[in-house]
């Protein structure tokens, strides 16, 4: 498939906005991760850990291209429609974490939390990687803190929790 035409853009922006959640007028970033990704967890969480981080990575990968395409599609840098780099974050904040209302909601807010406060080296990685890599994976970043917080947050509540 050729990097231009009306296909071509469709298929980029499909995906790069989270099946059309990008495009919600208030707090894309947020909705995306709600929904699709609360979802797109709940199906990934079916896989066993080993296919899960596989499948985590190559969509780390696809995203980083999408990130870049669609701001290509869109003539914006670092739209605020493309918001497949906050499902990837929100799948890396719940990778191997036992699923349950609590985890799902907690990692939820912990991934929102880290997103925007962009702390660094989170803020490092968005400003000095080029193009989709640097959009991409500053939510990965972001991810990797709402992990281990609610990691640590399940071993000190983790009998109410689990």
């Amino acid at each position: 498939m050729r990097e231009s035409g009306p296909i071509y853009n469709f298929l980029v922006l499909f995906f790069a906005t989270g099946f059309g959640a990008g495009y919600a007028p208030l707090a894309s970033g947020t909705v995306a991760t709600a929904i699709p990704g609360i979802p797109v967890f709940l199906l990934f969480s079916l896989l066993n850990p080993v296919l899960y981080i596989i499948a985590l990575l190559i969509l780390i990968l696809i995203s980083i291209y999408l990130c870049e395409a669609g701001d290509r599609v869109l003539e914006e840098k670092d739209s605020s429609k493309i918001v497949i780099d906050e499902i990837c974050g929100y799948l890396t904040a719940m990778a191997l974490i036992q699923v349950n209302v609590y985890t799902v909601i907690a990692g939820f807010f912990l991934f929102r939390f880290f997103d925007v406060a962009k702390l660094q080296p989170a803020k490092w990685v968005e400003d000095r990687l080029p193009g989709g890599a640097g959009v991409a994976l500053d939510d990965i970043v972001a991810g990797i803190y709402a992990n281990i917080l609610l990691r640590i947050g399940i071993l000190i509540f983790g009998a109410m929790w689990l």
